[in-house]
């Protein structure tokens, strides 16, 4: 049995200085391990059974301290931050950050050259340069007016980016007298991306949450680039309940392009961790301000904004997805993010405008990394103006005022009429980007205008039932756009430096096409082939290769255009060329007097031999028409139909009698009964030429009674029944007796005045009225 002895010398012993031993030797750390970091004192006393060895570690060197500041230094409690500021990890850096140039300010980076270059050669020279250096940085100034106040919203993403933008911690510390960091999940983890503490702004204790970015390479691995995982949102949850529980109000800084989206953290719960924050902040008793800094980024930034007001920093922007993503999807490439930029409306001034903002801090000239302090002390400004409004109100109205601004949050446009023409289940043609510098001399919103009036003129040819063509002016708009295309096609031609190759290879297939006895050489079709694949790669970098492709597509549109229209106004003419033989001509009203003086309503109540010369007449006029056609080189083929049998038309003509008295029946009932009663009326005073507003409410009671009945008539499954099954055996027997080329697509004729709802509802009511 071994035992412990106290040691004999020192007085802070504790357990773990003492080494067990036992009669076989020491069971541990070896001795001589131990002395090589300090004096190691043994005392060995003999035993009846075995040795006891007692040992004690003596450090050598300085005590270090539980506080982190050095013996020599006096924290001065009068110091902004105390003796707090050692606490921090959050130290100045020891190399002033390197200068970044944004891609639009290289106009500011040559003014700047040119004023240091003409400084330089003052120095050397010891010339008098006053004049022209105080000109140039006039110059200098009023460009950067006019570029910082005239940003578009991809270059305010740009900035808001920008490596040397003041960070969450940058800001806390210019803000707060004193300020202690809290750290840790109480789960066993403290995510760097999200800081929290303690701070004091003019003598009022807050709760401060943020994102916090690296200002270095080796800063932002450790933050990771401010992408939090979900043990940061739960950090800032304990902090949220902290504060609710103490009475502190919150101050949270956003800064982030959204939360951390690897697969650890889904299987972590990220989701999650942002729906808990999003529920619990809308609960909590104390006023919450958001500033976002930074850039915000979809639920990684919401996690910690519902607040009661969000203020933006005049150049930060807020989004539920970025301008690159936004492009990729809607329009497959990145090159589209300057246009996806604008559409997603992110900046501070349009969000403003959505109510989604509730203030704009404004940022010195340059981006707020141009003078961090000032922009410190315009946030402080903001949210403790803000602070005092919301510290006045009581718990109830606090969290009424939170919910009402994300309840107020989204505009609609009531009361406006809805375009009946619009078809709401197709999806939207995607608009090509358009590069606006590269305009010509017909702008893309002409060729949009005038396309437009044509579609307009085209769908009122199709109403009317005259025989003369109608001029569109396809043509001219045709060779209009051409001219376009081919100016456009020189232009990136020589944007690629592709000219002298394009115009030898003109030159050569016209020398080929002048000897048409000799074929095409195959070496100059490789050419071409070649050079139209290295004119599409090319393509892709043109700066206006939207404008050029949406030209492109609407001249194909347009052709397909043209030609429907020539091919309309080709039929036109051979119809009347071929009505207006006066043979047939003869015959068709002869047949028209006899149907006349038939006396019947319905074609199927004609005679046999009425309808048998009917048949006749189609055909002779069908025959007649082919050849015309033919005349004028058109590829006309006629197709015959076939009646049906004498069964399967007796069924269809009682399947239809039997609709018609449905009709009458539902047109019958009281509520459409007095609609149709009251269309009579208001016929009956609006006589021959009603006015317009009268035409309209006349047309839409038409409308509401013809889909009443329509739906009543839908109602009824035993007609639904008769129709499909009728159907069925109309297509079987066409299919068992017609060729494969007729059979398809062919039913007969059945749907014919069998079961179309709305013709037959049109003529119940014409007839009733």
């Amino acid at each position: 049995m071994s035992s412990l002895a106290a040691l004999s010398s020192g007085s802070g012993a504790s357990a773990s200085d003492l080494l067990r031993s036992s009669s076989s030797g020491v069971i541990g750390v070896p001795l001589r391990i131990l002395g090589r970091s300090g004096a190691v004192s043994v005392d060995l006393r003999r035993r009846r059974r075995g040795v006891n060895v007692m040992a004690k570690i003596v450090k050598k060197g300085k005590v270090k301290h539980e506080y982190p500041w050095p013996d020599e230094i006096e924290p001065d409690p009068n110091v902004k931050g105390g003796i707090l500021s050692y606490l921090s990890e959050f130290k100045p850096l020891k190399e002033k950050p390197k200068p970044v140039t944004l891609p639009f300010e290289k106009p500011l980076m040559d003014l700047e050259k040119k004023i240091m270059d003409v400084q330089k050669m003052a120095a050397e020279t010891g010339l008098d340069f006053t004049d022209q250096i105080l000109s140039l940085e006039s110059k200098y100034e009023q460009a950067l007016k006019d570029l910082y106040t005239h940003l578009t919203p991809i270059q305010r993403v740009s900035i808001a980016r920008h490596p040397n933008r003041p960070t969450f911690l940058d800001h806390v510390f210019n803000i707060t007298e004193k300020f202690v960091e809290l750290h840790g999940d109480r789960a066993g983890y403290d995510d760097p991306a999200i800081v929290t503490g303690i701070g004091s702004i003019e003598g009022r204790t807050y709760m401060f949450i943020g994102h916090q970015k690296g200002r270095n390479t080796k800063e932002n691995i450790k933050r990771n680039f401010g992408m939090p995982t979900p043990h940061g949102y739960r950090k800032a949850l304990r902090m949220m309940y902290y504060a609710d529980h103490h009475g502190l109000p919150i101050i949270t800084f956003i800064d982030t392009p959204g939360a951390y989206a690897d697969l650890k953290s889904e299987e972590l719960g990220q989701g999650e961790a942002i729906a808990f924050n999003l529920r619990t902040m809308f609960g909590l008793k104390v006023p919450i301000v958001t500033v976002v800094i930074g850039e915000g980024g979809s639920g990684g930034a919401l996690a910690i904004g519902c607040a009661n007001k969000l203020l933006m920093l005049e150049n930060a922007v807020f989004y539920v997805a970025s301008p690159e993503a936004c492009a990729a999807i809607l329009w497959k490439t990145a090159k589209a993010s300057p246009k996806a930029a604008e559409k997603l409306r992110i900046t501070a001034t349009e969000l403003c405008k959505l109510k989604i903002a509730d203030g704009i801090i404004p940022e010195p000239l340059g981006g707020a990394h141009a003078d961090s302090s000032w922009t410190s002390q315009q946030i402080k400004l903001a949210v403790v103006g803000a602070m005092n409004e919301l510290l006045e109100m009581d718990t109830p109205t606090l969290l009424n005022h939170r919910m009402l601004k994300f309840r107020n949050i989204g505009g609609f446009i009531e009361g406006q009429p809805i375009d009946p023409i619009k078809k709401v289940n197709m999806k939207k043609k995607e608009e090509p980007v358009i590069d606006i510098e590269s305009i010509t001399e017909i702008s893309t919103l002409d060729l949009e205008q005038e396309v437009e009036k044509l579609k307009d003129q085209i769908q009122k040819s199709r109403g009317n039932r005259s025989s003369e063509p109608i001029n569109v002016g396809v043509n001219d708009l045709v060779v209009k756009l051409k001219e376009e295309v081919d100016q456009e096609l020189t232009e990136a031609a020589e944007f690629m430096g592709l000219t002298n190759k394009l115009d030898m290879l003109r030159n050569e297939i016209t020398k080929a096409r002048s000897s048409p006895e000799q074929p095409m050489d195959s070496g100059l079709k490789d050419r071409i082939e070649k050079l139209k694949q290295e004119f599409e790669q090319g393509l892709a970098d043109y700066p206006n290769s939207g404008n050029l492709n949406y030209k492109l597509n609407m001249l194909k549109e347009l052709s397909k255009a043209q030609k429907v229209v020539r091919l309309k106004q080709e039929l036109n003419e051979g119809l009347k060329v071929v009505m207006n033989r006066s043979d047939l001509k003869q015959k068709v009203d002869m047949l028209k007097e006899e149907i006349a003086n038939a006396g019947v309503s319905e074609a199927s109540e004609l005679d046999d031999g009425l309808k048998e010369k009917i048949l006749k007449a189609k055909e002779e006029i069908a025959s007649e028409l082919t050849k015309t056609l033919k005349s004028m080189n058109l590829d006309v083929q006629l197709v015959a139909s076939k009646p049906l049998c004498a069964e399967l038309k007796k069924r269809a003509d009682e399947l239809s009698s039997e609709i018609k008295e449905r009709i009458k029946e539902a047109a019958e009932s009281s509520d459409l009964k007095s609609k149709i009663e009251t269309l009579k009326l208001e016929v009956e005073k609006a006589g021959d030429s009603p006015d317009p507003e009268t035409r309209r409410k006349l047309l839409e009671t038409n409308e509401q009674i013809k889909n009443s009945i329509a739906k009543a008539l839908n109602s009824q499954e035993d007609l639904k029944e008769k129709y499909e099954t009728l159907k069925k055996e109309v297509r079987r027997v066409y299919s068992e007796n017609a060729p494969e080329e007729e059979s398809s697509g062919q039913n007969g004729g059945l749907n014919h005045g069998v079961y179309n709802p709305e013709s037959n509802v049109s003529s119940t009511i014409s007839s009733q009225t």
